[in-house]
């Protein structure tokens, strides 16, 4: 499985307005969920604190940690922003899915650490996003606005009734 060669700079040069909206929807709490793929193929679910530095979005892990174990086998992974207390979710529901890329340029781990205050040793991994996804409610609908990589993102509204979904750009 190949790097997708999409970074999260490239996404926020081409949607900056959604980018903005996910980064801040993330920086609201400290701790998120990460969706990695088990050695069966089933899921795990993990917490994990997901930092924006240098222009791009990382992912730093305890060595031989589950979730860093899953990623270096099977770099697939979804990202949940923590949808923090009651029901309102705080400006929307955030997902980031894509393909996590070990980083293990001594120059650039030492950079992170530095700069993050981690501890070393760690997996330090750069989000390679292949979807953001941000959920909110508008009146009396739902606002889904998608992105991928090769395609500007795109916006859908549904409604609480069995109309079907309608597009914008």
């Amino acid at each position: 499985m190949g790097d997708t060669g999409t970074t999260w700079s490239a996404f926020e040069a081409a949607e900056p307005e959604l980018a903005a909206a996910v980064r801040q929807r993330f920086g609201q709490y400290t701790h998120h969920a990460l969706a990695t793929v088990r050695k069966d193929g089933s899921p795990r679910l993990s917490g994990i604190e997901a930092d924006f530095r240098f222009g791009e979005l990382w992912l730093g892990m305890m060595p031989n940690s589950r979730k860093a174990l899953d990623l270096l086998r099977d770099p697939r992974f979804a990202l949940l922003a923590n949808p923090g207390s009651g029901t309102d979710m705080g400006g929307g529901d955030v997902r980031v899915s894509g393909r996590a890329v070990e980083i293990t340029d001594p120059e650039t781990v030492d950079r992170y650490a530095a700069e993050a205050g981690a501890p070393q040793p760690f997996h330090l991994f750069r989000v390679e996003p292949t979807e953001v996804v941000r959920i909110r409610v508008d009146g009396e609908e739902l606002v889904l606005r998608t992105w991928a990589p090769g395609r500007p993102a795109r916006t859908i509204r549904r409604g609480n009734d069995d109309s079907p979904p309608h597009g914008e750009s």
